[in-house]
């Protein structure tokens, strides 16, 4: 059976008050409490999204982000009462795609859901498109055909990569959509508000999210992560991509 969402906490009176309201507005969503249920659930059935807790009874959130990034690229949202920045860096660097911290409003955990939901689908008819022959007219060599093409970048959205200087580098869906961002408004400075409401589709994550995504596109683009070259900090404004004309 498929559906739509996954989620995977210890906490049972909330997650079934979340799969509840979920499925209230046409979001199909089924939860389990263990790691151990998870992936029985998951030979079973298919899923688009996970919320997964960091705190389970038979180990922990980030061991089952990270098994299932072993297989399966789909989006996994981290859902915790624990409130560190570290446990943040920890969450994405495993594999996560975002992180909601409890308490949190079921009508905001559901607009996010929904927006990668939507994200996925439109992903999915590009790479339907693509597969009918939109590329047929590049099928002589590998340049992609792109939302954005300079000849020191190119972002190639079926894969979700970007090639730089001619290397092509895997990002994630996050990743992919923060530097399309930073991208569609190159060489000027784009504030975080922006990037907030155009890359997460809210105003509701920290800082801290945001700058890990930013430290995770600067440790595969850039030659020295520590000085970057290619995206670059405003502080307490934003960054923006700065490309050669």
């Amino acid at each position: 059976m498929h559906y739509n969402c996954l989620i995977v906490d210890d906490e049972a009176e909330l997650a079934k008050m979340t799969t509840e309201y979920f499925n209230l507005f046409a979001v199909s969503t089924a939860y389990v409490e263990s790691g151990d249920a998870c992936f029985a659930f998951l030979k079973e059935n298919t899923v688009d999204l996970i919320l997964l807790d960091i705190n389970l009874g038979d180990g922990t959130g980030f061991d089952v982000c990270k098994k299932i990034r072993n297989t399966l690229q789909l989006p996994i949202l981290f859902v915790s009462a624990r409130q560190s920045d570290d446990d943040v860096l920890v969450a994405l660097s495993v594999g996560g795609d975002d992180y909601v911290k409890k308490p949190y409003s079921l009508s905001v955990l559901l607009a996010k859901v929904k927006v990668n939901l939507k994200r996925m689908e439109q992903m999915a008819q590009v790479m339907a498109q693509n597969a009918d022959g939109g590329k047929a007219e590049n099928s002589a060599d590998d340049t992609p055909a792109t939302p954005g093409e300079h000849p020191y970048l190119y972002l190639d959205e079926p894969t979700m990569s970007a090639i730089l200087h001619g290397e092509r580098i895997a990002l994630k869906a996050k990743e992919f959509s923060l530097l399309n961002c930073l991208y569609r408004h190159k060489n000027t400075i784009v504030k975080k508000e922006i990037l907030f409401d155009e890359v997460w589709g809210d105003t509701f994550f920290s800082d801290s999210t945001l700058n890990v995504h930013i430290r995770k596109l600067r440790e595969k683009l850039e030659e020295n992560p520590n000085d970057p070259q290619l995206i670059k900090t405003v502080w307490g404004t934003g960054y923006y991509l700065e490309l050669p004309e």
